[in-house]
C-alpha cells in the first residue's frame, strides 16, 4: 500500500489559476507588503532580532 497523496501533490490547475488572478488583483489594488519592508524584516530575523511580520 503506497503513501496517501499530500494536499501539496494534488494538482488543480483551475484553482491555482483562480488564486493567481486573485493575488494579482490584490496587488494591483495596492494591497500587499512592499518588498523593502519584508527585506528589512527578514534581515532582522536572520540577525536574531524578532519582530512581528510587517503589515501593509
Amino acid at each position: 500500500m503506497g503513501e496517501p497523496a499530500s494536499i501539496f501533490d494534488i494538482e488543480n490547475h483551475d484553482l491555482e489559476e483562480q488564486a493567481l488572478l486573485e493575488a494579482e488583483a490584490e496587488l494591483a489594488a495596492g494591497k500587499g507588503i512592499p518588498h523593502e519592508k519584508v527585506r528589512v524584516w527578514l534581515k532582522k530575523l536572520t540577525a536574531g532580532q524578532y519582530e512581528p511580520p510587517p503589515c501593509g
